[in-house]
C-alpha cells in the first residue's frame, strides 16, 4: 500500500500543470494518501525541497498557468549520484510513490530512478508541443495552440491594413503541432514544420502565386525547430523579392503562459486522478495517457522506443489544399 505520495512538476512548464497537481492531492487525499509537493523538479528532490500539501494547499490553482512547485532542469539527476541523493531524501520523508509532470526528459529520468530505487512512479505528460508517444494530447497543448491562433488572428488585422508578408514563428522545437493546428486555424498560406520540411524556392513560388492572386495580405507560421528559421525566411525572401512588405513575429513564450484552456483543465483533472488510483493498483514505471478520449497507461520502456506522437498527414494536407 502507499502511504505517503510525492508530485512533482519537471522540465518546461505547460498550462494545465496546477490543475494536475490539484487533481493528484485531491484523489491522494480521497484515497486517504498522503501528499507531498516536491519544489522545482528533480532538483528539488535532489536538495529534499519537498513540503505536505492538503486540499486548501491547491485551492484556486486549477485556473492558474504555470505551476506552484516550480520546474527545473537538472544535469545531477542525470547522474546515478545524482538520483541516489533523491531517493535518500524520499525515503527519509517515507515517502513510497511519485507522479511526475512533464515530457519526455522527465520520463527518462523518472524510468531510471524507478528502475534504482523500486519507488513506483507515473508520469503525466505536460508539455505544450504534443509530441509525446502513447497519448493523443499532452497537457498545456490545447492552450499554447489558442494562444498562438488569437495572436495570428491580431497580426492578420495589422497584415490587412498594410498589405504585408508575416512570418509568425511558434514553439515547436521537434514537433510541428502547434504551427500545423494554428496555421490551419488562422487561415496561413503556408506552414513550416521540422517534420515536413518546405524548401525556399516551394515557398516563395507560392507566395509569388498568392501576389500575382493580388491577396492583399500573407501569413506564413513556421515552427522554431524548423531547418529555416522565421528571421532566415523573410532575409531571403526580401533578397529575393521587392514586392513583399515584410515583418516577422516570434510569439515565443508568450505560448507557455496564461490560464487553461477548458480541455487542458480537463485533461490534467483526468490524468491526475488516473496517476494516483494506477499506483494504488500497482502500476508503474509508466505514463498515462488518452487514446481515443480513453485513459490508457503505456510503459516508459515502450514510449522511449517508440517514436515521437507524429503529425498526422491529413492535417498537411488540408493546409495545402485550404492556403489558395
Amino acid at each position: 500500500m502507499i502511504t505517503k505520495l510525492g508530485v512533482l512538476t519537471s522540465g518546461g512548464d505547460a498550462p494545465g500543470m496546477n490543475a494536475a497537481i490539484r487533481a493528484v492531492v485531491r484523489a491522494a487525499n480521497f484515497y486517504k494518501v498522503e501528499s507531498w509537493g516536491i519544489n522545482r523538479g528533480y532538483e528539488g528532490m535532489i536538495e529534499g525541497d519537498m513540503s505536505k500539501l492538503g486540499t486548501r494547499s491547491v485551492g484556486n490553482i486549477i485556473q492558474r498557468g504555470g505551476t506552484i512547485l516550480k520546474c527545473a532542469r537538472s544535469d545531477s539527476f542525470r547522474t546515478k549520484e545524482g538520483r541516489s541523493q533523491a531517493i535518500a531524501h524520499l525515503r527519509k520523508n517515507k515517502i513510497d510513490g511519485l507522479v511526475a509532470i512533464g515530457g519526455d526528459g522527465t520520463f527518462r529520468g523518472l524510468h531510471a530512478f524507478t528502475q534504482e530505487s523500486g519507488i513506483p512512479a507515473v508520469g503525466i505528460p505536460g508539455t505544450i508541443d504534443n509530441d509525446i508517444a502513447g497519448t493523443d494530447y499532452t497537457i498545456g497543448y490545447d492552450t499554447a495552440t489558442n494562444t498562438a491562433v488569437e495572436a495570428i488572428d491580431r497580426i492578420r488585422d495589422t497584415a490587412l491594413s498594410h498589405n504585408r508578408l508575416f512570418f509568425i514563428e511558434v514553439m515547436g522545437r521537434h514537433s510541428g503541432y502547434i504551427a500545423i493546428n494554428s496555421a490551419i486555424a488562422g487561415g496561413a498560406v503556408a506552414v513550416i514544420i521540422p517534420e515536413a520540411e518546405t524548401t525556399f524556392d516551394e515557398l516563395f513560388q507560392l507566395l509569388e502565386q498568392t501576389g500575382k492572386a493580388n491577396k492583399k495580405s500573407s501569413l506564413v507560421v513556421v515552427a522554431e525547430g524548423a531547418k529555416l528559421p522565421a528571421m532566415e525566411l523573410a532575409r531571403l525572401v526580401a533578397e529575393k523579392s521587392s514586392y513583399f512588405d515584410i515583418k516577422v513575429t516570434i510569439l515565443g513564450h508568450l505560448q507557455r503562459g496564461g490560464s487553461p484552456t477548458y480541455f487542458d483543465r480537463v485533461l490534467a483533472s483526468q490524468m491526475g486522478l488516473a496517476a494516483v488510483e494506477g499506483l494504488l493498483k500497482g502500476k508503474k514505471d509508466c505514463m498515462v495517457g488518452t487514446s481515443g478520449g480513453k485513459i490508457v497507461y503505456n510503459q516508459f520502456e515502450a514510449i522511449m522506443k517508440g517514436q515521437s506522437h507524429g503529425i498526422d498527414p491529413e492535417a498537411l494536407r488540408l493546409a495545402k489544399i485550404l492556403s489558395a
